[in-house]
């Protein structure tokens, strides 16, 4: 079959074999194409949790496990938005109260993870500050979680926290917490950006 002939005014240009020939509008190159998330609102979110140790020989962290959008049982850091007038950490202290049942007090601030997510209708900024707490008191459950997010709770090492938590950025946390309890405090500020739906607080 014959190649198709150029478009008047548009001579010397290639076709592919049995296309038409390969031409784009200069109009079109010179519009500009705005992501559509850039018009959408922007709101700014504040969560607070961490870790609460225990005071055993070999100390140990309360996490909890949750689902991830597809399903699969995720092991994370206790944590929530801020209510009313809250201070982070009085917030941490009830967040984690209410998903692992065991009641702490804050030792120190070990990490901040701040950033990004587009949702349907909004584009969300989103800080969570994250502190070290001593376990006081409580028995470990998640039946008080208002939420009905946490499926379960459990106590583990904390040399072992950093390959079971599921994600980067909570991992990095657990380290700086495990360093302040070896007397060698550090501080950590994790930045990420998300493009796509909200998949977790982490």
């Amino acid at each position: 079959m014959p190649t198709p002939a150029p478009p008047p005014g548009r001579q010397g240009i290639p076709a592919p074999p049995g296309g038409h020939a390969l031409w784009v509008d200069p109009d079109e190159l010179r519009q500009v194409h705005v992501s559509p998330s850039a018009s959408l609102p922007v709101s700014e979110e504040i969560s607070a949790g961490g870790l609460v140790v225990d005071d055993d020989d070999v100390p140990r962290a309360a996490v909890i496990a949750r689902r991830n959008r597809g399903g699969r049982l995720e092991w994370c850091l206790p944590k929530g938005h801020l209510e009313g007038d809250e201070t982070p950490e009085e917030a941490a202290v009830r967040e984690i109260r209410e998903e692992t049942g065991i009641q702490g007090t804050v030792e120190s601030h070990v990490g901040t993870i701040d950033y990004w997510f587009t949702g349907d209708d909004r584009r969300v900024h989103k800080v969570v500050h994250h502190f070290l707490l001593r376990a006081v008191g409580g028995i470990l459950t998640v039946e008080d979680d208002p939420d009905q997010e946490a499926e379960a709770a459990a106590w583990i090492p904390l040399d072992e926290l950093e390959s079971r938590l599921a994600y980067p950025n909570e991992r990095r946390i657990a380290h700086a917490a495990h360093e302040a309890l070896r007397g060698r405090p550090t501080w950590t500020h994790v930045r990420s950006s998300i493009t796509t739906h909200r998949a977790s607080d982490a």
